[in-house]
C-alpha cells in the first residue's frame, strides 16, 4: 500500500491548529480534507469516505467521543486518532473504548509524532483490510472446494454404483459350478475386477482382472473391460467364430485393445472357459501373480502358467493351458494386494504361505474371509480381489 496516497480528514474547531496539521501532513504526502466541527466533520466523513479521521474531543455540535462512536458504527475498520488537551483522560479513556486507534494531547510539539501515529493507524487498517480480504477469498476457495468435493462424490459414487452393477451375482450357480467373488477397494473405486459368464449351452468364462495404478482412472479401465469382453463375444456369435473362444485370444484381443487406447494403463489378468461336455477347464495368464490356487481332496497346488501383461507389448502373445476337473475342487484366483495380509518377509515367503491358507480353510471363500479377516479390513495400500470358483466343495 502507498501511505501517502491516503485521504485524511481532520476534525477541529481551533482554525489555526487545523490548518497547521493539515499543512504538515499534505508536506508529507497526504491528501487532507477539514472540518471545522463534529456536524461538519460527520458530513465530510459521508460524502468522502476518507482513509483515517483525525479529531478534537471538544468540539460544539457534535462532540469528539459522539464523533467516534458514530464514525466506528459506520466504518468499525476506520482508524480515528484523537487529538485532546491535558487533564480530560477520563474521555481519553472512552475515546480509546469506543475504537480510537491512539490519543494524542495537544499542544504536538513535534508534529512527526502525530504523522507516525498515521502511518501506523493507516498501516494496521490496511492489515485489517488484507487480512478481510484474504478471510473472504479463503471462505469463497473452501465453498468452491466443498462444492468440488460434492461434486467428486457424486461422480465417485456414480462409478461406484456402475462397477457394482457391472460385477456378477456372487455367489452364482452354473450346472453344479458355483461362482463367489469379493472385491475391496483401496480407494473409493477399485482397479480389481472379476466377471463370469456362460459363453453357450456348454461353456462358462470367468477372469479376474488388477488394473495399473488406483482410483478413477484404473475403474474406468474396468469398466472397459467389460465392454471388451461383451463386444468379442457379440463380435464371435455374429461371425460364427464362438468354437474358438479360447482365453489366450481373449488376452490378445484386450492386449491390442488396451495399447490402441492409450492409456498409460496395463492389467495382469486370469482368464478361463470351463468346457461342461468334457470337464475341461482352459486358462490363460497374463503377467499375474500370485497365480490361481487350486484345491482338491485335502491337496493344493499354484496352477502352471506365465505371460506379459496386457496392454504393455504390442508383441505380446498369450498360452492356453488346459486342467480336467475333478468332481469336487475349488480354485481361487486372487489379486496382488492379497500378498500385503500374507506372513512372511519376502515374495517367496508370501507366496509359500498362501496355498496352505486356502488348505487350511478348506478352498472357501468364507474361510478366506474369516481368516484374513476381510469383513474388518483397513485402509490398505492396494485394492484386494477374490474369486473363487468350486464344485461339491464340503
Amino acid at each position: 500500500m502507498q501511505k501517502t496516497s491516503a485521504t485524511l480528514l481532520i476534525i477541529d474547531d481551533d482554525d489555526v491548529v487545523r490548518a497547521s496539521l493539515a499543512a504538515y501532513l499534505e508536506d508529507s504526502g497526504f491528501s487532507v480534507l477539514q472540518a471545522s466541527n463534529g456536524l461538519q466533520g460527520l458530513q465530510v466523513f459521508e460524502q468522502e469516505k476518507p482513509d483515517l479521521v483525525i479529531c478534537d474531543l471538544r468540539m460544539p455540535q457534535v462532540g469528539g467521543l459522539e464523533l467516534i462512536r458514530q464514525v466506528t458504527e459506520r466504518a468499525p475498520e476506520l482508524p480515528v486518532i484523537v487529538l485532546s488537551g491535558a487533564g480530560v483522560m477520563n474521555d481519553a479513556v472512552e475515546a480509546l473504548r469506543l475504537g480510537a486507534s491512539d490519543y494524542l494531547i495537544k499542544p504536538l510539539e513535534d508534529l512527526a509524532v502525530l504523522e507516525h501515529s498515521v502511518r501506523r493507524a493507516l498501516d494496521r487498517a490496511w492489515l485489517l483490510q488484507e487480512n478481510q480480504r484474504y478471510r473472504e477469498k479463503l471462505e469463497t476457495a473452501n465453498r468452491e472446494l466443498e462444492a468440488s468435493l460434492h461434486l467428486l462424490q457424486e461422480d465417485q459414487n456414480a462409478g461406484r454404483q456402475v462397477q457394482m452393477n457391472m460385477l456378477p451375482e456372487s455367489p452364482w450357480e452354473v450346472d453344479g459350478f458355483k461362482f463367489e467373488h469379493q472385491i475391496i477397494p483401496s480407494l473409493y473405486l477399485s482397479g480389481d475386477f472379476v466377471d463370469c459368464f456362460r459363453v453357450d449351452e456348454r461353456r462358462v468364462a470367468f477372469y479376474l482382472a488388477d488394473v495399473s495404478g488406483h482410483g478413477a482412472s484404473s475403474a474406468f479401465v474396468t469398466v472397459l473391460l467389460k465392454f471388451m469382453t461383451t463386444r468379442l463375444m457379440f463380435e464371435f456369435k455374429r461371425s460364427g467364430t464362438l468354437p474358438e473362444f479360447k482365453p489366450s485370444e481373449v488376452l490378445g484381443h484386450i492386449n491390442r485393445g488396451l495399447i490402441n487406447c492409450k492409456l498409460g494403463k496395463h492389467v495382469t489378468m486370469v482368464g478361463g472357459v470351463i468346457d461342461e461336455e468334457t470337464g475341461l477347464l482352459t486358462y490363460s495368464i497374463g503377467g499375474h501373480l500370485p497365480l490361481p490356487v487350486f484345491f482338491s481332496q485335502g491337496q493344493v497346488r499354484y496352477l502352471e502358467g506365465r505371460g506379459l501383461p496386457v496392454g504393455l507389448f504390442n508383441e505380446a502373445t498369450y498360452s492356453d493351458h488346459v486342467l480336467e476337473l475333478p468332481e469336487s475342487f475349488s480354485l481361487t484366483l486372487f489379486s496382488d494386494g492379497i500378498l500385503d495380509l500374507l506372513p512372511g518377509e519376502t515374495l517367496k515367503d508370501k507366496e509359500a504361505a498362501l496355498p496352505e491358507i486356502v488348505k487350511e480353510v478348506g478352498g472357501g471363500l468364507d474361510g478366506l474371509r474369516q481368516k484374513f479377516g476381510l469383513a474388518t479390513l483397513g485402509e490398505m495400500p492396494d485394492d484386494i480381489a477374490l474369486l473363487v470358483l468350486s464344485r461339491n466343495l464340503e
